[in-house]
């Protein structure tokens, strides 16, 4: 049994996407997993009360405690593989657009590169992208989130807020996540399979964080530093070093300016 409720909204409901609930599972992202290896068609979302070993990426340890949302959605042949990454950014705009209808218009909340969430500077959320190949040749992924809305860590390596330490109008993760679902499915509809990525890169520039100010990102043990200038059509970021060349990143951990946080 769950101890919250929790369903899709309507329109998400009537695009044929679907929830299971559960109380605890060890991760939200490899119950979807199993799904996909059991030939599950997709469009289903899984979200626990509490995760025993959530994960972010490259496998950091999201704490999970009780009153925050953990969520995963089960996408199957969404698009060709080659535009999958593009999900990432899909589901950055569409949780922005979720987080925003809960906190009201007090705290300011943005998209820091590629997909996190951050509240007055803070990290909000996290999202993390992982697939599949299936046997018939397409592919499955499964994007998972996790929202700090009643708590967030303090020893992470970084500000953190949660909803509610935000003084957020809404903290309850079932509304948060009926509003995730209806907004995700919108966003993917307009990003039509990755034909539409230039809509979704506006979009994402519309909510971006950041934009003009000094940052720092660490790829591979290397520190690069500049002025962040957006995202090209891949949804690399764009990285004007010292003499203003611009550098294109594919991955790394972005920092901003702490004297400007």
């Amino acid at each position: 049994m769950k101890d919250f409720y929790c369903a899709v909204g309507p329109q998400a409901a009537r695009a044929g996407y679907r929830l299971e609930v559960f109380t605890s599972l060890a991760s939200t992202n490899d119950e979807a997993m199993s799904r996909i290896a059991a030939g599950d068609p997709g469009r289903l979302w899984i979200v626990a009360a509490t995760q025993t070993r959530g994960r972010g990426r490259m496998g950091r340890v999201w704490n999970s405690p009780p009153g925050n949302l953990y969520a995963s959605l089960l996408l199957v042949d969404p698009a060709p593989p080659a535009r999958l990454a593009e999900i990432g950014f899909v589901a950055g705009v569409a949780l922005i657009d979720a987080l925003r209808v809960l906190a009201g218009p007090g705290p300011a909340i943005l998209l820091k590169w590629p997909n996190d969430a951050l509240g007055d500077g803070a990290k909000l959320s996290g999202l993390l992208l992982e697939g599949a190949s299936l046997r018939n040749g397409q592919f499955a992924c499964v994007v998972g989130v996790g929202v700090n809305c009643q708590s967030s860590p303090v020893d992470a390596p970084y500000p953190t807020a949660s909803l509610r330490s935000l003084g957020a109008a809404s903290f309850d993760r079932g509304a948060l996540f009926a509003e995730l679902s209806e907004r995700f499915a919108h966003w993917l509809e307009v990003w039509s399979r990755g034909a539409n990525f230039s809509a979704i890169r506006a979009a994402w520039l519309a909510r971006a964080g950041g934009l003009g100010e000094r940052a720092q990102v660490t790829r591979n043990g290397e520190k690069l530093e500049g002025i962040f200038r957006g995202i090209d059509a891949q949804g690399r970021m764009l990285l004007e070093k010292a003499g203003g060349a611009v550098e294109t990143i594919e991955a790394g951990d972005v920092a901003f300016d702490p004297r400007r946080a």
